[in-house]
């Protein structure tokens, strides 16, 4: 009788819930040449980098219908994206930057900063075929002791997922994201 109630709540079990992440390493290594020159020109990383606060969540998103959004309770994120994005970001940057030249609060005494960055993810969602993702973003690097104009950047990524499996979804989340850095650490 016990073997058979034990039987009968395993058949009404979830299944387990999968747990992704967007990982430090980029998805490609940025060619030697590719990287600048270390300097004394850092930036600032203003945190937080801004989401839109539907993303905010455990659950990773799929779309459904024209405005709706299904959220896949066994399908989650293992980091926060709030927390998840600037992390990446910085990382990104330092690595086409420079170690030297991309910060996050408290900057270490003696460091110069030349730029505060501010960050704003307009959209990072996955497209109505589920077969990619778009990013959306702006930007601002303002000189802190305003003697120089700022800089405002934009970016527009749409990054495939060919068979719209989870896993390419949660990398092309990660290849939209480097893409962006790319673009800002381009800025000039």
């Amino acid at each position: 009788m016990l073997a058979g109630a034990g039987l009968l709540a395993a058949c009404g079990s979830s299944p387990p819930v999968q747990l992704y992440r967007l990982p430090s390493a980029p998805p490609r290594m940025p060619a030697a040449t590719e990287v600048a020159a270390p300097s004394s020109h850092a930036w600032q990383l203003m945190l937080p980098v801004r989401i839109p606060d539907y993303l905010d969540r455990q659950a990773l998103l799929l779309p459904q219908g024209d405005a709706g959004m299904l959220a896949l309770s066994d399908q989650r994120w293992a980091e926060s994206l709030r927390e998840a994005v600037p992390r990446v970001l910085r990382e990104d940057l330092a690595r086409l930057r420079g170690e030297d030249r991309v910060w996050t609060s408290p900057v270490p005494a003696g460091v110069a900063i030349a730029r505060r960055l501010r960050v704003e993810l307009l959209a990072l969602d996955v497209a109505p075929d589920r077969r990619s993702v778009r990013l959306q973003a702006r930007w601002s690097l303002v000189d802190p002791a305003a003697t120089l104009p700022p800089i405002l950047g934009t970016a527009n990524f749409t990054e495939a997922a060919p068979d719209g499996r989870i896993e390419e979804l949660v990398a092309a989340h990660r290849l939209a994201l480097w893409h962006l850095a790319e673009r800002i650490a381009a800025t000039r």
